[in-house]
C-alpha cells in the first residue's frame, strides 16, 4: 500500500495528539492559555500535541519538513514559564502512556518513553515552522483544530496531512468526542479517520486497529440533504448559508460543530455538504485547516471546491491564496450547490439579503 509507513507514523502520533488535549481537557482551566496575535485562544494542549506529533514524525521521516499552526516563541518569555512548564509536563506524561493499540504503541519505540527537556519540546514545536516546498513531501499539522470547540467541551480534531508535490496524499484525523456512531451515541467516543489518495476512505475507533470503509450518504437531490456549518460566526456567513440552504430545497436545520471534524461528519454520511463562505475578502485560509478533510471527502465519493468551482490548490504555500471559500458536497450534486452559493453571493452584493 502506497505510504503505509507513514499512515502508520501519522496514526500513532495523531492518537497521542488526542490524548494529551483529552487530558489537558480534563485538569486544566481557562486563564492557562496564551492568546495569539489573532486572537485565538491557544491551550497548551496545542502546544504538547505539536510537540509529540512533530517529535514522532520528525524521527521516522527527518527528511519530511513539517508546516505546523503553532510555534514556541511566546513560550519563550518569562511571563510564560508557567504555561511551558505544563507543555513540558504534559507531554512527558503522555510520552511515558500507551496510546492506541499495542500496534500504534510499538511506533513509539523510536521516541521511547524516557521524558525529554524542555529545549527539545520547544524545538519540536518550532519544527511546524519549515519553509514550504511544493517538491517532495512535506506535513501539514493542526495539532487541535476547533480550539474554541475544544473549550467548550465540542468537537475539535488533531489534523495531519501528508502532501507531495503540493498535493494532499495521505490524511489522519482524530475526533476524540465524536461518536463512532452518529446515529447511536451510545456507540462510544473517539473516532480516527484515515485516507489516502486513491485508496478510499476509512474511520476506526481508538482502541481498535480495524479500519471500516466509509463514503458519503446516497442522495438523489438536495432537497434530502443536510449541511454542516462553523459554530463560530466569524468563519462563516450564517444568513448567507441559510439562503444557500433555501435555494437548494434543504428544509432540515444545519449541524454546527467546529472543525475539520464537519469534513468527518459528511465523508461518513451524517450530513451532505459542508459550507465555509469568507466572511472577509482579505482572509486566506490555511493549508493545514482542508488539506486531510478535503482530501478523505474526495476519497469518500465527495467533491471539495472553492465557492466559485475552483479546485483548492494547496500548492501555493502555508495558505490557500488562489481560493476563496470552502465548499464539500457529494460530487454529483457539487455543481448544483456551486449555482445556488453564487445565486446567493450575487443577492448578497446587491443588497438583497
Amino acid at each position: 500500500m502506497a505510504y503505509e509507513e507513514e499512515q502508520k507514523v501519522a496514526i500513532a502520533a495523531v492518537l497521542k495528539a488526542c490524548d494529551v488535549a483529552q487530558a489537558t481537557f480534563q485538569k486544566l482551566v481557562n486563564d492557562e492559555t496564551v492568546t495569539k496575535k489573532d486572537k485565538s485562544p491557544v491551550t497548551v494542549a496545542d502546544y504538547a500535541a505539536q510537540a509529540l506529533v512533530s517529535t514522532l514524525i520528525g524521527k521516522s521521516f527527518p527528511d519530511y519538513p513539517l508546516i505546523g499552526e503553532e510555534d514556541a516563541t511566546d513560550l519563550k518569555t518569562e511571563e510564560q514559564a508557567s504555561v511551558r512548564e505544563k507543555i513540558v509536563e504534559l507531554a512527558n506524561k503522555a510520552l511515558s502512556e500507551n496510546s492506541g493499540t499495542s500496534q500504534d504503541q510499538a511506533v513509539w519505540n523510536i521516541v521511547g518513553k524516557e521524558p525529554l527537556p524542555t529545549e527539545t519540546w520547544l524545538d519540536a514545536i518550532d519544527r511546524g515552522n519549515a519553509k514550504y516546498s511544493n517538491k517532495g513531501r512535506v506535513w501539514a499539522l493542526d495539532p487541535i483544530d476547533g480550539t474554541k470547540g475544544f473549550l467548550r467541551g465540542g468537537q475539535y480534531a488533531v489534523c495531519l496531512a501528508l502532501l507531495e508535490d503540493g498535493e494532499p496524499v495521505l490524511g489522519v484525523m482524530g475526533t476524540p468526542n465524536l461518536p463512532l456512531d452518529y446515529n447511536n451515541p451510545s456507540s462510544g467516543k473517539g473516532v480516527l479517520f484515515v485516507t489516502t489518495k486513491g485508496s478510499g476512505a476509512f474511520q476506526r475507533s481508538f482502541t481498535s486497529s480495524e479500519l471500516q470503509p466509509i463514503e458519503m450518504a446516497k442522495i438523489s437531490s438536495l432537497s434530502e440533504a443536510s449541511f454542516c456549518e462553523s459554530v463560530e460566526a466569524g468563519h462563516s456567513s450564517k444568513p448567507l448559508n441559510a439562503r444557500i440552504a433555501q435555494l437548494m430545497g434543504i428544509t432540515k436545520p444545519p449541524v454546527q460543530m467546529d472543525s475539520q471534524a464537519k469534513y468527518c461528519s459528511i465523508a461518513r454520511g451524517d450530513g451532505n455538504v459542508y459550507l465555509r463562505l469568507p466572511t472577509s475578502a482579505t482572509y486566506e485560509e490555511k493549508i493545514w485547516d482542508h488539506a486531510s478533510g478535503a482530501l478523505l471527502v474526495a476519497e469518500a465519493g465527495g467533491r471539495v471546491t472553492d465557492m466559485h468551482g475552483k479546485p483548492l490548490d494547496f500548492s501555493r504555500g502555508r495558505t490557500l491564496s488562489g481560493n476563496k471559500g470552502v465548499i464539500a458536497s457529494p460530487a454529483h450534486l457539487h455543481d448544483q450547490v456551486i449555482k445556488a452559493v453564487q445565486q446567493a453571493l450575487s443577492e448578497s452584493e446587491a443588497g438583497k439579503l
